[in-house]
């Protein structure tokens, strides 16, 4: 069974107080995860950060304090072999390539197990959710972008929902991320298409009360999770 995830996007952040920022929303008690979107300005139009800025946020989240804090990489980029040793070094958890950036996805899934990374495999809003099954039992995630990549702020776009149901009817275990204009007026139709990892970037960071915010979409997926059960 799958369980609920909210991730948090580091890029509605304040980077002059990327510590202070991430851990106010750590501190909610409901983010297991960071979401890190690395954009190379090929791939996307913007560029944002790498792994130094990665290795840097790991030295305030540290994996052995407890309840170590996943690093969900996001990574936006053309040639995603590149990069999985730097993420892997810099303190990676999660690499999510984009099916769109590369020929081979098999080998980069490969590479990605290779140094130690859980594999996650990102689709964007024009491309359809097929092109996910031939790697599927091999990811641990799949990606639905619910807006175009590379640019925070956009809104959800709801005609995306159908790939979130059926990849949840195909693999009942798999990880399915959403990505794109979530928060509280659109969590229900995500979570409840089949949706289990949230990435809220805006709605989390600009919130006047994040915690209000993340307990209200951690709560949305977990009864989602529940009424798919009876």
């Amino acid at each position: 069974m799958v369980k609920s995830i909210i991730s948090p996007s580091i890029l509605a952040s304040d980077f002059a107080n990327l510590g202070c920022n991430c851990k106010k929303v750590v501190d909610t008690g409901d983010v297991d995860w960071l979401h890190l979107d690395v954009m190379d300005g090929h791939f996307v139009p913007n560029i944002s950060f790498g792994a130094p800025v990665i290795e840097s946020l790991r030295k305030q989240f540290p994996r052995d304090n407890g309840k170590p804090i996943v690093f969900d990489c996001h990574m936006m980029v053309s040639d995603p072999e590149q990069w999985i040793e730097d993420i892997a070094k810099a303190g990676g958890d999660s690499y999510t390539f984009h099916y769109e950036a590369t020929k081979d996805p098999a080998a980069v899934i490969t590479k990605i197990k290779k140094h130690g990374l859980k594999a996650a495999m990102g689709i964007k809003p024009n491309t359809p959710v097929e092109a996910v099954y031939p790697y599927a039992n091999d990811l641990d995630m799949v990606l639905v972008m619910t807006v175009e990549p590379g640019f925070g702020g956009q809104k959800f776009m709801q005609d995306m929902m159908p790939k979130v149901e059926t990849l949840r009817e195909k693999y009942p275990h798999l990880d399915i991320e959403v990505d794109g204009g979530l928060g509280r007026e659109t969590v229900r139709p995500a979570a409840y298409a089949g949706a289990n990892v949230i990435v809220a970037g805006t709605s989390v960071f600009k919130a006047e009360d994040p915690k209000e915010v993340t307990s209200f979409l951690k709560q949305t997926v977990d009864e989602s999770i529940l009424s798919r059960e009876k």
